[in-house]
């Protein structure tokens, strides 16, 4: 999982630089990770249920 992160912190903040400015010398990913499975429903459901949970501002509630 470490190495995930740092892969995709370290392409995100190439790709996006006021990114790496903000972030610089901090950690850009939480220390922790959460995985699990949907079982049987549908992405649309997961999708409407990402919408109705997060902000305009792109934070979650």
């Amino acid at each position: 999982m470490r190495r995930i992160k740092g892969r995709s912190s370290r392409k995100i903040q190439q790709e996006f630089p006021s990114i790496r400015k903000r972030y610089w010398g901090c950690h850009f990913w939480a220390r922790g990770y959460f995985s699990t499975t949907a079982g049987n429903i549908t992405q649309y459901t997961i999708l409407q249920y990402l919408a109705d949970h997060i902000e305009p501002t792109g934070v979650s509630r």
